[in-house]
């Protein structure tokens, strides 16, 4: 579907960007807002109420509602598995989409935010997450300049390298949710809520 409405954000990333938009403390955060940021904060043209309503119902009620259960300790979040061949493009396609992943939490985390205020937990995850995302990137740039000595056996060390990054990153993502998740939670039972006028 998002290939269908030519959605300029790859399947992979918008998973993770949910999964942040999910976890954000920002209690203005929505998923129609998500949703149609995706497409540069519209949603595209859609010809009938059930083009959209199929939209809709496949991002939101769909993929939205399954990567809510990642909220639980025990059912950690997983990046898309992926098998690439021990070359220069495999090891730049692993290292892009990687990336891609962890933007796509930091997008969806923030939304239109420049700052959050997050718990101490969810703040030394993205720390880290950063740091892994600028390791990404850096293998990015030497896998696609072709200047640059890329051995056989080089790539596969640095391939087994990004598995372990892999399970690093899932980790703290993880730690990131659970901590937003417990922080919005004492946020909503800290609302002031006002007695009803009975008619």
């Amino acid at each position: 579907m998002l290939e269908r409405y030519r959605c300029p954000v790859p399947f992979h990333a918008v998973r993770t960007r949910f999964l942040g938009n999910i976890a954000t403390p920002d209690m203005q955060a929505l998923p129609i807002k998500t949703v149609e940021a995706l497409w540069g904060g519209e949603l595209p043209t859609l010809d009938t109420m059930d083009a959209a309503n199929e939209l809709i119902g496949a991002l939101v009620m769909g993929l939205w509602n399954r990567l809510t259960r990642h909220q639980q300790r025990a059912a950690p979040f997983r990046l898309i598995r992926l098998e690439v061949p021990a070359t220069r493009e495999g090891m730049a396609k692993l290292a892009r989409l990687r990336k891609e992943e962890l933007e796509g939490f930091n997008d969806g985390l923030f939304g239109d935010k420049e700052s959050l205020d997050l718990p101490e937990r969810a703040h030394k995850a993205l720390g880290t997450l950063a740091e892994i995302r600028a390791m990404l990137e850096a293998s990015q740039v030497l896998a696609e300049d072709p200047s640059k000595p890329a051995e056989p056996d080089e790539i596969a060390v640095t391939l087994s390298h990004f598995r372990e990054l892999t399970r690093i990153a899932e980790h703290e993502m993880h730690e990131a949710v659970l901590s937003c998740t417990r922080a919005r939670r004492q946020m909503m039972q800290g609302l002031p809520t006002h007695r009803p006028v009975l008619h």
